[in-house]
């Protein structure tokens, strides 16, 4: 069977990691002279604790090499037939290139092949299942290989921040960088075009806000092949959860963000995440 790896930025809840049998890399965080690995010494609830009641800014390292040839081995001595790594945008991160790099060195028997999301967050979370399951059916690793790429280029990302300052700091800000200069009570919405941040829309309260992204979901209809909801415990959650069920029959996948996405981000998140059709 062909094995999905990912890194873990892709904020996917570990039930569903668990069930699709999906390897995580993870990136390191950093506060001042502390690094610790995400997922494995820095949970969800200690990275926003740090976050919100402290002073020092995180900031965010690519995986190296090595731990991308762990894995491959880990998932060779396991019977995987090939492996499909699938990474967060290379645009934002050094991640798919360390992969590649992992791949190129990779010499133990196993074909490895390296997707590009252009994505982050649930929103290569979604591609990642897509791919999972895929290859769960038994296919070859061309048809996985495949699937993942024309996913990542049907998905998106649909969200509002309560504040463009984590991005502006953390040199992410991309086609954001229109909203600066006139930010005085307005709510940004922000969407991915082209593997990075892209400026989608402004409203003047949070409530506006939740309710474009809403509509936004009700727009595209019966084009939305699967979705979720992506949030860093806003204090509004359950309206937005609500506002969305009302537009959406369908359950989402709920993705709270962590430490790679929320470094970046910050607090008072809310947003869908979809792949199309």
């Amino acid at each position: 069977m062909i094995r999905i790896v990912t890194d873990s930025s892709c904020d996917l809840p570990d039930d569903v990691i668990e069930r699709h049998r999906i390897a995580i890399v993870p990136l390191t965080i950093r506060f001042g002279d502390e690094e610790f690995v995400d997922r494995e010494q820095l949970s969800k609830d200690d990275f926003w604790r740090r976050l919100t009641e402290g002073t020092v800014l995180p900031e965010t390292a690519a995986p190296s090499v090595g731990r991308f040839l762990e894995v491959f081995r880990r998932l060779s001595d396991e019977g995987a037939d090939g492996v499909v790594v699938i990474c967060i945008s290379s645009k934002i991160s050094a991640t798919h290139q360390a992969a590649v790099l992992a791949a190129e060195q990779y010499v133990g028997g196993i074909p490895i092949r390296v997707v590009d999301s252009a994505l982050v967050t649930a929103a290569l979370g979604l591609v990642v299942i897509e791919a999972a399951e895929l290859a769960a059916t038994g296919v070859g690793i061309d048809a996985v290989e495949a699937i993942a790429h024309s996913a990542a280029e049907a998905s998106n990302i649909y969200a509002t921040l309560d504040t463009l300052e984590f991005l502006r700091r953390g040199g992410r800000i991309g086609g954001a960088q229109a909203f600066l200069g006139n930010l005085l009570n307005v709510k940004p919405i922000i969407s991915f075009h082209d593997g990075a941040v892209e400026a989608a829309g402004r409203v003047r309260t949070r409530r506006k806000a939740l309710a474009a992204v809403a509509d936004h979901v009700a727009g595209l209809g019966d084009r939305i092949k699967s979705f979720g909801v992506i949030h860093s415990d806003p204090a509004d959650l359950d309206e937005f959860l609500a506002a969305i069920r009302a537009v959406r029959d369908e359950e989402p996948l709920i993705a709270r963000l962590g430490p790679v996405v929320g470094t970046h981000a910050g607090p008072g998140v809310a947003g869908v995440v979809y792949r199309l059709r």
